[in-house]
């Protein structure tokens, strides 16, 4: 078959990966996002997909994927199939009905279960002890397509999103490639999602990672866990005009206080009370500054016992 592939996330390198080194199919284009500003200096750079194929195959950076004349582009291709992972564009209804075998996605959860933008985040975040990844034929509504392929992966106690998502991008590429045979044999099983399982796995912003002490300790550990490289969980130290100190790394520890209060500091970190239990506050970044150990963040601070974090 002649495949388009479209992603731009981490997870679609994987998959990408194993469309190039197919004897059966051809992989006849790579679309995705153009060069965005990143880190501090706000650089032009390209996501990990583009950064990936990295000349091994043509590479198309559409603002829109909607747009008319690059659907005609796409049109021109020819395409039998095309495959989506992490995108981060919505597909329309002009492109899905472009390849006669249809448009199959790779999507990180056991769906119905968290569909949208970041469902490895929300997973580990709301302490599932379980996710997986599903393949499914894409429709205009969000994640809502027939299920073609699925398959269950455990979620450590103490693992982060950013883990997570390695070990959910080889199981997904593997899952896709079942998928491809079977379009290609022609013996796909369908299966619809039950519309009423359906929960949600919406777009992170900065403000998610904000900690709020009043919360119980395990609650907070799995946002810290799960919203690990980004947005990253943080609090406000007053004692620096409100500047934020994201927590990179904690753990669960015992004690009870009035939330927030620090209940020991000493050369293994901070144990900060909570709603319920207490964290033990590792590895910490300041804001503007770099990683650095809560032992070294407490010296610096002049923080103790009994002094409560914002």
């Amino acid at each position: 078959m002649r495949i388009i592939f479209m992603g731009s996330g981490e997870v679609g390198c994987p998959v990408v990966e194993r469309l190039l080194a197919s004897t059966q199919d051809e992989l006849v284009a790579v679309v995705t996002q153009p060069d965005r500003p990143q880190g501090r200096k706000l650089q032009l750079a390209p996501c990990p997909v583009k950064a990936f194929v990295a000349g091994r195959a043509p590479v198309l950076t559409p603002e829109k994927c909607g747009a008319p004349d690059f659907i005609a582009q796409l049109a021109a291709l020819q395409p039998d199939l095309i495959v989506v992972a992490a995108y981060g564009q919505f597909l329309p209804r002009a492109l899905l009905d472009l390849p006669p075998r249809g448009v199959i996605n790779v999507h990180p959860s056991l769906l119905p279960k968290y569909r949208g933008a970041a469902p490895i985040q929300w997973a580990v975040a709301r302490g599932e002890t379980e996710t997986g990844v599903s393949i499914i034929y894409l429709i205009e509504k969000m994640d809502a397509g027939d299920i073609i392929q699925q398959e269950r992966w455990p979620i450590a106690p103490d693992i982060t999103a950013a883990d997570l998502t390695h070990q959910l991008s080889a199981l997904g590429a593997e899952l896709l490639m079942r998928a491809v045979e079977n379009i290609r044999a022609g013996n796909v099983r369908r299966m619809p999602q039950d519309n009423a399982l359906a929960t949600r796995a919406p777009i992170l912003r900065k403000t998610d990672g904000r900690l709020d002490w009043s919360q119980p300790a395990m609650e907070l550990y799995n946002r810290i866990r799960g919203f690990f490289p980004w947005p990253g969980c943080y609090f406000e130290w007053p004692r620096a005009s409100e500047k934020r100190v994201k927590v990179l790394k904690a753990a669960l520890a015992g004690g009870t206080g009035e939330s927030g209060t620090i209940l020991s500091a000493d050369a293994h970190g901070m144990i900060v009370a909570c709603g319920g239990g207490a964290l033990r506050l590792i590895e910490l970044q300041p804001e503007g500054k770099k990683a650095m150990t809560a032992a070294a963040f407490l010296n610096g601070a002049r923080l103790g016992r009994g002094d409560r974090l914002g």
